[in-house]
């Protein structure tokens, strides 16, 4: 018979599976990309409505309702079920939506068929270089590539600068993750040369109860019933006590959206 702490562990080391227990709060209380996106995007890079968007990593289709509400087809790529059943809960009314069982490495979807591949927070789990031999495959000519996230502040306010810490004290692997694909040699790997960085602000407002959904819809802090989490969630209620104004907390991002034409 397996350890079932054993098995917790193998989940963990497994990014396709790091968020499969906490589907319902990523659901609710993960931040959402501004419509500024799409405009950007139109603006500057050309998109249309005819456009078909392969959403890699889409998770629970946070990215991908973005671009289906512009009237863009979107091929939802996602190697968690749970997080792929939620998408399809969230979003499978809309014909222009479509959810596939695949990884960033196999998608499964047709060679040149896709202008816009767009991949988020995901990106950070990724293997670059088979990603990228995979978005060459799929992409058509002059296709696009969007790496896009949002990028939590952690200072700039004193509520930011504690959750920072209260992080750094109770996160299980907080400062691996944080140094995982993302920088400026990834995203050129990705590329094969230069992209262009454009920055968008973000935001959330949180009562405790939102703040707390945040919390532990990341990977890195204990679940409940894990050591420490009971002193975690104190430590989070005497934060949010001392810093909300009107029952509520602000938590500010960078929109960072990576975008250019891969160089083959």
């Amino acid at each position: 018979m397996s350890d079932p702490a054993e098995n917790k562990d193998k989940s963990l080391s497994d990014p396709t599976q790091r968020f499969t227990s906490r589907v319902d709060d990523y659901v609710k209380y993960r931040p959402r990309y501004p419509a500024g996106v799409v405009d950007v995007l139109r603006d500057r890079f050309g998109l249309r409505q005819d456009w078909q968007i392969a959403d890699i990593g889409s998770g629970t289709g946070i990215s991908a309702e973005l671009f289906l509400s512009n009237g863009n087809r979107v091929f939802a790529v996602e190697p968690n079920q749970a997080m792929r059943t939620a998408a399809e809960n969230l979003l499978g009314a809309n014909a222009n939506f479509k959810s596939i069982n695949g990884t960033a490495e196999t998608t499964s979807l047709p060679t040149s068929s896709i202008d816009l591949i767009v991949a988020a927070q995901a990106f950070h789990w990724f293997n670059i270089d088979s990603f990228r031999a995979e978005s060459l495959r799929i992409l058509k000519p002059g296709g696009w590539g969007l790496l896009m996230w949002n990028d939590r502040q952690i200072t700039g306010s004193p509520f930011l600068d504690e959750y920072e810490e209260l992080l750094g004290e109770f996160g299980t692997d907080y400062k691996q993750v944080q140094h995982r694909n993302g920088g400026p040699k990834a995203l050129r790997q990705y590329f094969g040369g230069e992209y262009e960085l454009i920055e968008l602000p973000n935001a959330q407002r949180f009562d405790f109860t939102g703040l707390s959904g945040r919390l532990t819809s990341s990977s890195y802090v204990p679940q409940q019933g894990a050591p420490k989490f009971d002193e975690m969630m104190d430590a989070l209620r005497d934060l949010f006590d001392r810093h909300a104004t009107n029952d509520e907390v602000v938590m500010t991002y960078q929109t960072q959206m990576h975008i250019g034409r891969l160089v083959s």
